[in-house]
């Protein structure tokens, strides 16, 4: 998949000194780190819950919900997926297609989920027409039947988004079974990790000691409006980027066209003061219980760290 193509900054570029006295919380921050960010891996990497398996003009087509199982944040690439199915007699065919991920990645990157989250879709299609995307894997030439197993190979990355250094790719693989089909699956926490969710107030530590808040979240005729307000306690003016925050709920999709976060419009914070912005997400009415997933520039520009924030009485 096109994209714009990220700028790499060689080491030597990283460690010159930057000939400007910073105070306070300025966006210039010496100097680039270009160390590999460490993921904070606990878990045994991605899962996958078979919901749902059907067959349709001879292909056979099995609906997907993933599980971020790494312990970490995590974003698994949806074009390095693929799938093949085994029957019971052993006969193994591919299958052509598979939508199994995240969201397609630009570059290096795409959407993170929080870790013990559960989605079954995302936003696919384009940013000028984005459509909602369900996981699944479709084999050609394959009836439904009994024994039937399904493998996918999946790439994913964890921890922070260095928007100067590739994170590390990781592979794994899905082996599920077809006759085990689940149909109550609980979205999107399945599992409660301590400390992980912020409340809608909380203040995000940003860049340079600065802060951003939600101050309001509400329904527009094509989805949420969210409205941020920054503080910076520092001497310089600050730039903070956020990108454009998707959301995921009770439904189980992750909605928002992925944009790397470093390609918002700067925001300038003064000294001593706040700024405010807003930014939109289209979600369709019906979509309740949700959570907005946050990118939070943080410890030096263009470095990323997610949050996820409580917004399910919206």
């Amino acid at each position: 998949m096109k994209g714009n193509h990220r700028m790499r900054v060689p080491k030597t570029l990283a460690v010159m000194v930057i000939a400007l006295a910073v105070t306070g919380c300025d966006y210039v921050v010496p100097p680039i780190d270009n160390t590999t960010p460490t993921p904070a891996l606990s878990g045994q990497g991605w899962g996958a819950i078979v919901t749902g398996v059907s067959e349709a003009n001879g292909a056979l087509h099995v609906d997907l919900s993933l599980r971020n199982g790494t312990g970490d944040w995590s974003a698994m690439n949806v074009t390095a997926s693929s799938a093949q199915v085994t029957d019971g007699s052993g006969k193994t065919s591919s299958c052509s297609t598979a939508f199994v991920g995240t969201s397609v990645f630009v570059n290096d990157a795409g959407w993170y989920l929080p870790p013990g989250f559960v989605m079954k879709g995302y936003t696919g299609g384009s940013r000028a027409n984005p459509t909602t995307q369900l996981n699944y894997v479709e084999c050609a030439g394959v009836a439904k039947a009994a024994g039937l197993k399904l493998t996918v190979n999946y790439t994913y990355i964890t921890g922070p988004f260095n928007y100067y250094v590739p994170s590390p790719k990781n592979g794994g693989t899905l082996n599920l079974s077809l006759d085990k089909v689940v149909t109550d699956t609980k979205y999107p926490v399945a599992e409660n990790v301590p400390n992980l969710i912020e409340k809608e107030a909380a203040a995000v530590a940003a860049i340079n000691g600065c802060t951003v808040q939600l101050t309001d979240a509400k329904r527009t005729a094509t989805g949420l409006e969210f409205s941020w307000q920054s503080t910076n306690p520092g001497q310089s003016p600050a730039y903070i980027h956020i990108g454009i925050p998707p959301v995921i709920g009770s439904d189980g999709i992750l909605y928002g066209f992925y944009i790397s976060p470093h390609l918002s419009a700067d925001l300038i914070t003064p000294a001593g003061g706040t700024a405010t912005w807003k930014t939109e997400v289209a979600v369709p009415s019906s979509a309740t219980g949700l959570y907005i997933v946050l990118p939070m520039e943080t410890k030096q520009q263009k470095y990323f760290v997610d949050h996820v924030v409580d917004i399910t009485d919206k």
